[in-house]
């Protein structure tokens, strides 16, 4: 029997970003013993890519703001399919979160009286969001870091979870291996939390690091645990347009919160075409009253340059297949004629510095060409609102790797914030589960051995196919197949190409030895990819409405049915099974916000 190296903790938490880092943190905090698995080297975890800030209802700008504001507005942004329970406590204790993080030494950009400063974004009524220039994910990452470190957690880098273990329908722990030796290592734990992020790089243009292999969402799907809204997934409209090798490149919402404006190839600002009737009431029908409302919020309504991520997204998408995009495919984010160079370079530092390096622009002078790239998943491992936990007795989720927060698209900012929250709910709960529970689940230790000879099969063949291929054709199936716009055929067609590639993925081979074997890596990668890639698929063809991050030229409306569920998918041995299940119903006290927003709308329309 081959041995292995192994670690015993109450509490294992895979993925060190903003979700893993807090929900260590507070499970160390409880007095338990926590393990802290990053697959990169720790600071290194894509939250670090977030720029805009942290939305929550501070009111530091607008004191009219409060957590039932920010709600609605998460709820409307959702298109109301959120887990309203989880909008909730994400709005209530969102303030709470950012408090914490200045009180542990983040340092925020400040308004002249000394507050914590909030910008604009997107779907947000009031400027809301907290930051740090459009560096603020670096400087949350900083301050989690510096405390788990502080607090003594033990944190294992370059270590990639391959599949969680389970003791009957308990978790027991995980198998992982380190990136540079390829050696094999076994985590027990009576509790783990899975705070791994996305599922990005299956696609071809996407803003998502190396990271995003969808290994989380993949490990729940084995162990058991449930999925939802699999078939949301988030096209930020500005993504990098040219050079090629920026391709998808993330520009923040936060240069069209500093008063960035699009335009088409004809210089023509063709958001005010693309207002849907939900926003209508609250956004301003003029290039004028729009350039106003920056400066007097009171008699003027917002840009529809700000609106939702979804509609801005499917709006730019438009016009580029209509013929009134750039050379390279699509528009132009000009903030240079807005703002001094001095603004610019003070509140933008980073999308300065990335255009100027990146693609030899100046954008204090000339305008960006952007375009839609894959950033995020609304979908993820179904959860329980108030505790993270999933279906499985003793996991967790929290962040990007958890569904039901955000609906069918997430508003911009409600990212981090929902790291914070979640990942405070997932680690407290999980240290609790763990303080009653007598004795680390057992270890099946020839599921371990099968484990291991799989994961090391791509060695022994003397053929076979190159993981880099499938990996290049896994995302072209899914950029073109799968992306903005989805009709049946094409999803059809990405079902048995997603089939074909998995077949393909079975024979794949590998060179060399497993220290730090890329080709290798990937390989295992290929696992997540295809299976997420698969589950996104199968829920985009059981959602026949368009809504939010999904759209379906065969089905353009909403559907009042499908505003009723989630899709849910599982693992259905040897299938993925797909169903829906109903959606938790919001109580009267909180619909009554909707109803007055709706009197409102009426009332304004008539005015």
């Amino acid at each position: 029997m081959p041995e292995y190296q192994t670690h015993e903790h109450d509490v294992l938490v895979i993925g060190a970003g903003g979700a893993g880092l807090r929900a260590a943190i507070e499970a160390a905090a409880a007095g338990v013993s926590v393990g802290l698995v990053c697959k990169s080297l720790l600071g290194k975890a894509h939250t670090v890519m977030a720029e805009g800030g942290i939305a929550a209802a501070l009111g530091n700008v607008y004191p009219e703001d409060n957590w039932e504001v920010h709600f609605r507005d998460t709820m409307r942004g959702g298109k109301m399919l959120n887990n309203w329970r989880m909008a909730q406590i994400h709005a209530q204790e969102a303030p709470d979160r950012v408090y914490e993080l200045e009180e542990w030494g983040a340092l925020f950009d400040r308004t002249d009286d000394g507050r914590i400063l909030q910008r604009d974004f997107g779907g947000h009524r009031f400027a809301r969001l907290a930051h740090v220039g459009d560096r603020t994910g670096l400087e949350m990452i900083r301050t989690l870091q510096q405390n788990a470190v502080h607090g003594g957690i033990e944190v294992f880098m370059e270590c990639t979870v391959i599949r969680l273990l389970t003791e009957g329908d308990r978790i027991s722990g995980a198998f992982a291996y380190w990136r540079e030796s390829g050696a094999f290592v076994v985590f027990r734990a009576k509790a783990v939390v899975l705070a791994t992020g996305g599922v990005g790089k299956a696609w071809k243009i996407t803003s998502n690091s190396w990271e995003y292999t969808g290994d989380g969402h993949a490990l729940a799907l084995w162990a058991g645990a449930d999925l939802i809204d699999m078939e949301f997934v988030q096209f930020h409209p500005t993504g990098m347009v040219w050079p090629p090798s920026v391709r998808g490149i993330l520009v923040t919402e936060g240069v069209r919160g500093e008063g960035g404006i699009l335009r088409n190839k004809d210089g023509e600002r063709f958001m005010f075409r693309y207002v849907p009737d939900m926003y209508r009431s609250e956004t301003a029908e003029t290039e004028e009253e729009a350039d106003r409302w920056y400066t007097d919020r009171k008699n003027a309504r917002r840009t529809p340059d700000l609106l939702p991520r979804d509609e801005v997204a499917r709006a730019i998408n438009t016009e580029v297949k209509e013929g009134r995009g750039t050379e390279h495919g699509g528009v132009f984010l000009d903030i240079a004629s807005r703002r001094s160079a001095s603004d610019i370079e003070r509140k933008l530092p980073g999308m300065y510095h990335q255009f100027k390096q990146l693609a030899d622009v100046d954008i204090t002078e000339e305008p960006m060409e952007i375009g839609p790239t894959c950033h995020y998943v609304m979908g993820g491992v179904r959860v329980d609102a108030d505790t993270a936990a999933a279906t499985i007795p003793g996991l967790y989720a929290a962040g990007e790797v958890a569904g039901g927060m955000h609906g069918s698209n997430r508003l911009g900012g409600n990212s981090l914030s929902d790291l914070l929250v979640f990942g405070r709910r997932a680690g407290e709960a999980a240290a609790e589960y763990a303080l009653g529970t007598d004795g680390v689940p057992a270890v099946d230790q020839p599921e371990v051995d099968r484990l291991a000879t799989e994961a090391l099969e791509p060695f022994e063949r003397d053929r076979g196919e190159n993981p880099y291929t499938l990996h290049q054709k896994l995302q072209d199936c899914m950029q073109e197949l799968v992306g903005i716009i989805r009709t049946e055929v094409e999803l059809k067609q990405a079902m048995e190409e997603l089939a074909a590639l998995e077949e393909r993925a079975a024979r794949v081979r590998v060179e060399g030895h497993r220290q730090y074997n890329p080709g290798w890596h990937l390989a295992l990668d290929l696992r997540s990819m295809l299976a997420v890639s698969t589950c996104v698929a199968l829920a985009a063809l059981e959602r026949k409405e368009s809504r939010g991050g999904h759209t379906r030229d065969d089905y353009p409306g909403p559907d009042p049915q499908f505003a009723q569920v989630n899709v849910r998918v599982r693992q259905a041995d040897p299938e993925i099974a797909v169903d829906q299940i109903a959606l938790p119903e919001m109580p009267a006290e909180l619909r009554k916000l909707f109803d007055g927003e709706k009197k409102t709308d009426q009332k304004e329309k008539k005015d």
